[in-house]
């Protein structure tokens, strides 16, 4: 009956997730580690990770939007909740009435944030997005505008963590020490997930991962140190056979190449897989490697099961899992697995696994 809702299950590892915190701490285990929780938790669910995470150990989370925080203060109490994206002119009401502490970065939200409470600084080294400059972080040091701001962490953020060869690694490590030191006794937090692995420039005071949390790789072109935490399967709801010349999908941009044997799957871009993955992303039917043919459309996808034997309908399909992971799932649709993650949509089927 299940299954029969929608046509498509995703399982969600919450010790996965649990385990992977810890494993990214134990890379600087003399230093306390965040959780980054964005974007409903990188599309697992916040209002399940967040409470895993706290039971865990976890104190400190980041979350980008006021509406964010507010929602994991609801379900984290005690716990202190950073929004990454800062103050937006009109939002200190609102932060301050749920305990929440803004990242700022520019003069003027300082100046809006005077005396409220705590909140971090946030320093551009190189991402040119959000932040104060190098030589504007340097000139606040001593400014009473930094000190009536409540400033109680401060942060940047890395432009190539995940390519440690990469010479902007070591130049944001070494002006992001320069700020450190005009502020002394301030915790500093650079290092993202990527950022746990590059050595003892990137780690300061705070590691604050978030997409290898949910079992992405930090480590690109080495083993992926993290466990898997998602698997999303789908219903096989037809299978039928086409004769060569036949086509499949929307503007027949697939033709059989000889008889073959297709499979049509209950899931489509409107759950989130990518409509980019059209012939060029792959399922395991009973462990066969399936292409997707066709343009994938928004509630179903077709494959080419003509070499899986087992599949029928009523049979599984795993779309993510069993060493599709997302990072390989992204790299089929032309993107990063982060995207997979965060808009996995909310019509499936969710079961969390503890």
């Amino acid at each position: 009956m299940e299954a029969a809702t929608h046509g498509a299950r995703l399982t969600i590892d919450l010790s996965a997730i649990v385990e992977n915190w810890r494993r990214l701490g134990a890379e600087a285990p003399d230093i306390p580690c965040a959780a980054v929780v964005k974007a409903d938790a990188y599309g697992c669910g916040l209002a399940a990770v967040a409470p895993a995470l706290w039971d865990a150990g976890c104190r400190t989370f980041f979350v980008a939007h006021l509406a964010e925080g507010i929602a994991a203060r609801a379900l984290l109490p005690e716990a202190t909740i950073y929004i990454l994206n800062g103050l937006l002119p009109g939002g200190a009401p609102a932060l301050l009435d749920h305990g929440l502490r803004p990242v700022l970065g520019s003069r003027e939200e300082l100046a809006e944030w005077k005396g409220l409470g705590s909140a971090a600084l946030h320093v551009d080294t190189g991402m040119s997005r959000l932040g104060l400059s190098i030589p504007e972080a340097l000139a606040l040091a001593g400014d009473p505008l930094a000190t009536n701001a409540g400033i109680d962490l401060l942060m940047s953020h890395l432009v190539s963590a995940e390519l440690p060869n990469e010479a902007v690694n070591a130049r944001q490590c070494e002006d992001f020490a320069s700020v450190r030191a005009a502020f002394p006794g301030v915790p500093a937090s650079l290092a993202n997930s990527s950022g746990c692995f590059l050595g003892q420039g990137a780690k300061n005071d705070l590691l604050r991962p978030g997409y290898a949390l949910f079992g992405g790789n930090p480590t690109p072109g080495r083993p992926n140190p993290m466990r898997p935490v998602v698997r999303l399967e789908a219903t096989i709801a037809q299978v039928r056979t086409v004769e060569a010349g036949e086509s499949a999908g929307y503007n027949a941009r697939w033709t059989a190449p000889g008889r073959r044997r297709l499979a049509t799957l209950s899931l489509g871009y409107a759950d989130g897989y990518p409509r980019a993955a059209s012939g060029r992303g792959q399922a395991l039917v009973g462990g066969v490697p399936c292409p997707i043919v066709g343009l994938i459309s928004m509630d179903l996808i077709i494959l080419d099961v003509t070499d899986a034997p087992g599949a029928t309908r009523g049979g599984t399909a795993v779309l993510i899992g069993d060493g599709l992971d997302v990072d390989t799932v992204g790299r089929a649709a032309g993107t990063i697995g982060y995207e997979i993650l965060t808009g996995l949509g909310s019509r499936y089927v969710r079961h969390y696994v503890e």
